[in-house]
């Protein structure tokens, strides 16, 4: 089973294949890795491009960054803010960004509002000025830093003053392989019956092959049978300087030293499946390079982790992993020691055997799959570390002010959201997408929003023509044969479902009935009530405990008018002995709710019961939806506070933990509704307060201190999530806003209304 994680997408900044560098290597391969792993994240690469042509890049490449402008930096960060991205995830290198020691990274991540998890894969112990202020920089811009060794971390806190909390180490690493003998992999390569030395990698000066190849006649004294294989295309800025000269050096040198025979060079830069075949043919694995401040080498990992006896100069990666045994460390520069340690190991089966198998022992834990998960971890600690950071600032800033005052009511962005045929259901942001259709839910939830404006005065020809238009729709989605309402309609005006859903025939009922009782139009009046009729009976065989509650609004909308109506009355009293039943089965004394788990929509289930418990007069149901309505409010009450709704991912299951992310604006809305209606029925100021309490969410009273109603748009936003608001502004959100505000209103009317002092 895969391992699941609440971050949905990631982005990763870095060079990307097929651009040839052991950064852009790496990025691919933790991408590839991470969405392998957890297939419900989406994960995107943003590289950096070195020529001005770029690369051609896979499909996974988003968005690409000119290594040497500034501004195509900052374009990213807006790119990047767009796109709803949960964690940025950055592969620092100085070589590959722009500016002095890469420094226009940095004004990448001055402009991102992202938690920002930087992999280093170099960390310098004596830097230059600009290297120091560019790391000191990009340590503090990050929320967490990744290494992949020990030594790696000492540096960070010694060198760079990072916090030791900030800092995780996780291993570079390696593709899953099979423990096999080397013989299995020679005949490949027309080495069978040799013995095989291998360095890979983009060949460039610093990796110290010429002292390899001065070891070798030294080595082929001993071993007649061995053979150096040198796999790996030259280094591309290495091959724009100066072409191929370097390569042509190294093949001089061994042939002046005699040993031309024994050295096959690879001119290539090979895929991993062929890679692996490559490592899987040597004997010894040897990287000769020729200074420490490598503190992290893939090449080594890939090699030790697959099992191989390792023969190398001790840079600080290589010091770390090889330590205890696992390998064999010589000098720097030192071609006779180099000779010497690697002739002994090729006559030593049992010593090579044993470093082989502790090698390969060790690096189970480097494959891929449990880097990726490691990654996965210090991403989750990245998002709840900056969202806790964002709830202190809140508590300081916003939450010891309780708000004042109404919104002015603006229908711009409802407007935007409706055509001739409904209510769309999503944007993106603030544009209507229209891939995702229309559903009866959003329109039935239109059609209760205008019937309220119309009770506030709101009369306008928009609004008359839009509310045709949500009553015509539910009129359409009812199918008299069924009974039943249908959810889903495409763009095209073709229906979607594939099944029925009972809540969307509650929720239509619910505002069919609402249109009954308390719309001023004959015409809706006319048509609600021709199909609340024949619809509401079905809802007494529904399964759904919120389908129940919806239906209870509807009935109690509709007997406003029409209260001498049998059949409606004989149903409303049996969804409230449904629901009476359901709390006497589930409930105790420490659990006081109707279902094992508190869900969405929740206070939908108390206030269908203070309603009904009003409108039939009987005080056990009223009791007991004021009962269950309080509980809902502690339990959705913050420290500080302010509404804390049960969050959508995962919710509140009995005796586990509630889920406080993500916030869903329906579940404000009901509060808002459940309060006004329970302050209606006692007069307590107790719920008014709570009522209001439950509507500042959506005005910046929250965990985040962020505001979902957008007043420029007029819409709202889709979510509070752990560390930022759902930009888009889809129709569940922005009406959960609108009727709360029309609600709210209408309440302040009332008490206006009472206070006002009588006429002379």
């Amino acid at each position: 089973m895969k391992p699941r994680s609440e971050i949905r997408k990631v982005a990763f900044v870095g060079d990307y294949l097929p651009r040839l560098c052991g950064i852009a290597t790496f990025t691919t391969d933790i991408l590839t890795s991470v969405a392998a792993q957890f297939p419900k994240v989406s994960c995107f690469a943003v590289p950096v491009n070195d020529v001005k042509e770029g690369y051609d890049y896979p499909p996974e490449v988003r968005f690409e960054i000119a290594e040497q402008n500034l501004d195509s930096y900052r374009r990213a960060a807006d790119f990047l803010a767009m796109s709803d991205v949960d964690v940025l995830c950055v592969q620092h290198e100085y070589g590959i960004y722009g500016g002095a020691a890469g420094g226009h990274l940095l004004a990448l991540l001055r402009e991102v509002d992202l938690p920002v998890v930087t992999t280093l894969h170099t960390v310098l112990k004596d830097p230059t000025p600009d290297q120091r202020r560019v790391m000191r920089e990009l340590i503090g811009l990050s929320t967490r830093v990744v290494v992949m060794s020990n030594k790696g971390a000492e540096f960070l806190k010694g060198v760079y003053k990072a916090p030791a909390g900030k800092i995780d180490v996780v291993c570079h690493g390696i593709p899953e392989s099979s423990f096999v003998d080397p013989g299995y992999y020679k005949d490949h390569f027309g080495v069978e019956g040799k013995k095989v030395l291998l360095t890979f990698g983009l060949l460039s000066p610093n990796k110290g092959i010429e002292v390899m190849l001065d070891a070798l006649p030294a080595i082929v004294a001993e071993h007649p049978d061995a053979v150096y294989i040198v796999l790996g295309a030259t280094h591309p800025h290495l091959l724009r300087e100066v072409g191929e000269s370097y390569r042509l050096s190294l093949e001089l040198r061994a042939e002046k030293n005699g040993v031309k025979k024994n050295v096959i060079f690879y001119n290539r830069f090979v895929e991993l499946a062929e890679l692996k075949e490559f490592i899987g043919a040597a004997d010894v694995y040897i990287t000769p390079y020729l200074n420490e401040a490598q503190i992290s080498s893939g090449t080594l990992a890939y090699s030790f982790g697959s099992g191989k006896a390792v023969v190398s100069t001790p840079y600080w990666h290589a010091q770390e992993l090889l330590a205890e045994d696992r390998g064999v460390l010589v000098p720097f520069g030192d071609s006779a020691a180099l000779a010497r340690e690697v002739a002994a190991l090729l006559k030593d089966d049992a010593r090579r055997n044993i470093m082989r198998k502790n090698a390969y022992k060790l690096g189970r834990e480097m494959v891929w799959s449990n880097v990726a998960t490691a990654y996965m971890q210090s991403f989750e600690r990245a998002r709840n570390e900056r969202a806790g950071l964002a709830r202190k600032l809140v508590t300081v800033k916003t939450l010891d002010k309780q708000l004042t005052g109404l919104p002015e009511l603006k229908l711009d962005h409802l407007a935007r959201m409706t055509d001739s045929t409904g209510l769309f259901q999503h944007a993106i942001v603030a544009v209507p997408n229209f891939a995702t259709g229309y559903c009866t839910d959003d329109n039935a939830r239109a059609l209760v929003l205008t019937v309220l404006l119309e009770e506030l005065g709101e009369d306008s020809p928009q609004l008359l023509a839009a509310a045709t238009t949500y009553a015509a729709f539910l009129q359409y989605a009812y199918d008299p044969k069924s009974r039943r309402f249908r959810n889903f309609m495409n763009f095209d005006r073709s229906w979607a479902d594939k099944a029925v859903s009972e809540d969307c025939c509650g929720r239509a009922l619910a505002a069919l009935g609402t249109c009954v009782g308390r719309s001023k139009n004959p015409g809706f009046q006319a048509l609600a009530g021709q199909i609340f009729a024949e619809a509401l009976a079905p809802a007494t065989g529904f399964s759904s405990p919120r389908a129940w509650a919806l239906a209870l609004v509807g009935a109690h909308g509709y007997l406003r008018r029409l209260d001498g109506d049998r059949r409606v009355t004989q149903v409303r009293d049996g969804l409230v002995e449904l629901l009476l039943g359901l709390y006497g089965r589930t409930a105790t004394p420490e659990w006081p709710w109707f279902e094992d788990s508190v869900t969405y929509m929740n206070a939908g289930l108390p206030h269908a019961l203070i309603l009904s418990g009003q409108g039939t007069g009987r005080p056990e149901a009223l009791a007991l939806g004021l009962k269950t309505l309080r509980w809902l409010t502690e339990i959705q009450t913050a420290p500080g506070g302010y509404l804390r709704p049960i969050g959508s991912n995962g919710f509140y299951r009995r005796g586990g933990p509630r889920a406080d992310f993500d916030q869903q604006p329906i579940e404000a809305q009901k509060m808002v509704s459940a309060c006004l209606e329970a302050y209606r029925c006692t007069s307590d100021d107790y719920w008014f307060s709570q009522a209001r309490r439950a509507f500042d969410w959506f005005l910046g009273r929250n965990d985040l201190g962020l505001s979902l109603y957008d007043p420029v748009t007029g819409g709202c936003r889709d979510g509070l999530h752990v560390d930022r608001v759902n930009q888009n502004q889809g129709a569940e959100s922005t009406l959960a806003f609108l009727v709360s505000l029309a609600e709210m209103r209408r309440m302040h009317d009332e008490l206006a209304a009472f206070q006002a002092p009588p006429p002379s």
